[in-house]
């Protein structure tokens, strides 16, 4: 088992995963099913949730509800301790988080899944960190990495169950999304740790030469696109309000109702476009003594594309999203490729900054 073949499986393994995580929650969020188990972590009491309302109490809504009030206000108590004392308030006095949503078997197993594939994840992370114990004497920031990454995932969940009981609060919805990129991030640099210094075949690092202005755009589009993300979560809330509002039957009136944000979030979008037209540019024009065969592709090379080609996609489906009534499966992809974008860039900052990031090839252990 702790074998370093073995951890760059698992690792990898689990980064897909966690997106894979993500995307399934987007579902979850766009379909309405957020709220289809209203108690955590069982599914209206029981690990096997029912199919139909005859299986469960008539009085569900007043037990689940209660059970919930109880539940907030020792979260709201941690919460206040830890000096969120204004979302603490907002936890204990918003009557809305008591509302039940009527039960819908669809709902209730499209959430049930999402659970699932989360503990399987965490199944994946454990064995991540066991199989990094291979690193431990030769470098044990890979393991230490892998360990955060469990301890994180344990607060994931942790989180996950106050969704629940906050019945998706917006501002507790982002920090979990969040943190899942963070653990993301973690598991990326482990496994690229892991892996900088095997030779494939058909792969290479180009050298680079002006690596401050490199990084400097690069460090540049990443804060952008977190800037972004974190305004896709504002718009994302406004079109959970505006659809209570509405209702699912007027999707083509929701665009009118969005506010500030939505704006700002499409217009900035061509400017993080463009801060990447000129990233590829700095990565192409920067590379030094890159003499390849022609059957080789670079990483920076391929990792401009990627990037070129999920900003493309993520402004056509913004764009898509926003003339086309907000399609519901659009809504997931959207939210995915983001992130899919964050880690790409993540990526390339790592090799770009090789020598910080990585222990020097003649030292590091865990060759193929």
């Amino acid at each position: 088992m702790f074998n370093t073949k073995n951890f760059r499986f698992w690792g990898i393994l689990t980064v897909l995963s966690i997106y894979l995580l993500i995307l399934v929650g987007g579902i979850v969020r766009s379909t309405g099913a957020g709220m289809g188990c209203p108690d955590w972590p069982k599914c209206f009491g029981q690990w096997i949730p029912p199919t139909q309302a005859s299986e469960i109490p008539t009085d569900y809504k007043d037990f689940y509800a209660n059970a919930r009030k109880q539940k907030n206000i020792k979260i709201a108590g941690y919460l206040d301790k830890m000096g969120f004392s204004e979302l603490a308030l907002r936890i204990v006095n918003d009557e809305s988080i008591y509302i039940e949503q009527d039960f819908n078997a669809t709902k209730t197993w499209i959430e049930y899944l999402n659970r699932l594939l989360g503990a399987l994840i965490g199944v994946f992370v454990f064995a991540s960190l066991l199989t990094s114990i291979a690193y431990f004497k030769t470098d044990k920031r890979i393991t230490l990495l892998a360990f955060s990454s469990f301890i994180l995932v344990g607060i994931q969940g942790w989180i996950g169950s106050v969704v629940v009981s906050t019945n998706l609060l917006p501002g507790i919805i982002s920090i979990h999304m969040f943190l899942a990129i963070l653990i993301v991030f973690l598991l990326i640099y482990a496994v690229a740790r892991a892996t900088a210094n095997i030779q494939y075949d058909n792969f290479y690092i180009e050298k680079l030469s002006n690596k401050n202005t490199v990084n400097l755009v690069l460090l540049s589009a990443m804060v952008m696109l977190f800037v972004q993300t974190f305004l896709g979560t504002q718009v994302r809330e406004t079109i959970d309000i505006v659809a209570k509002q509405l209702g699912e039957g007027n999707r083509d009136s929701w665009i009118e109702q969005m506010g500030l944000s939505f704006y700002v979030h499409r217009s900035f979008s061509l400017l993080i476009f463009g801060a990447h037209i000129y990233l590829i540019y700095l990565l192409k024009k920067n590379q030094i003594n890159n003499n390849v065969k022609e059957t080789k592709k670079g990483f920076f090379n391929t990792s401009g594309n990627v990037l070129i080609g999920l900003i493309a996609f993520e402004i056509a489906s913004g764009a898509a999203m926003a003339y086309l009534a907000i399609p519901a499966f659009l809504q997931p992809l959207h939210l995915v490729v983001a992130v899919l974008i964050l880690g790409v860039q993540f990526f390339a900052l790592l090799f770009v900054n090789e020598t910080y990031f990585f222990k020097q090839k003649e030292t590091f252990v865990g060759q193929v």
